[in-house]
């Protein structure tokens, strides 16, 4: 006869909880008839940071705009195909890159994790400077071949992603891209000058 085996609860918290939390929200649900695009034709490109609440800092609804959420909210490739999809089929007109303060995307380097990753697949920890695995084993050097898209500076970084928007064949001239930095600590949207004049559109040219 097969030893009994010890099975890990199949559904863990997490998931019954959104179950419920959905069953109240569908209750008086009453939002099934917005449009495809987005009401305010803009999109934000932020942070995934559980700190960070889009629909409040800038003021949305169901249905006002498109919201990009990666990691230091940074101008990935595939952040940029959901950018030129949400204007050229959607129709947003504007585009936001909103970094925040102590992002944690601001406390490694590519070789950090890639060596964390190399060792355990198991989340690590941090003591506020060193980075560590409390387990060993069964990790993967795929790491080190993924460029993370770090942190070092906040303000530079976005401003380089801004200009790497802006720079995108495929993002049209005349649609404005703004920078901001969202303080963690104060709520508040503080614009990086050098980010929004990268981001500024450029007339077309006018011929004849």
């Amino acid at each position: 006869m097969a030893a009994d085996i010890a099975v890990s609860d199949p559904e863990p918290q997490a998931y019954r909880d959104i179950r419920a939390a959905n069953d109240r929200y569908a209750a008086g649900f009453d939002k099934g008839d917005l449009a495809l695009p987005p009401a305010r034709r803009f999109a934000i490109l932020t942070c995934m940071d559980a700190r960070l609440d889009p629909a409040k800092y800038a003021g949305l609804s169901e249905g006002d705009a498109h919201v990009i959420r990666n990691a230091g909210g940074r101008a990935s490739d595939d952040a940029i195909r959901s950018l030129v999809i949400s204007h050229k089929l959607l129709g947003t007109e504007a585009f936001f890159v909103i970094h925040h303060t102590n992002c944690g995307m601001e406390l490694f380097t590519d070789s950090v994790i890639g060596d964390l990753l190399a060792d355990s697949l198991d989340t690590a920890s941090f003591d506020g400077t060193v980075w560590s695995n409390p387990h060993h084993g069964g990790g993967s050097p795929a790491g080190y071949a993924i460029d993370w898209l770090t942190i070092p500076e906040r303000s530079h970084a976005v401003t380089s992603d801004v200009r790497r928007i802006r720079a995108h064949p495929l993002v049209p001239s005349r649609i404005p891209i703004f920078g901001f930095v969202y303080d963690v600590a104060t709520g508040r949207l503080n614009e990086i000058a050098a980010a929004s004049e990268a981001g500024r559109p450029t007339p077309p040219l006018r011929l004849g």
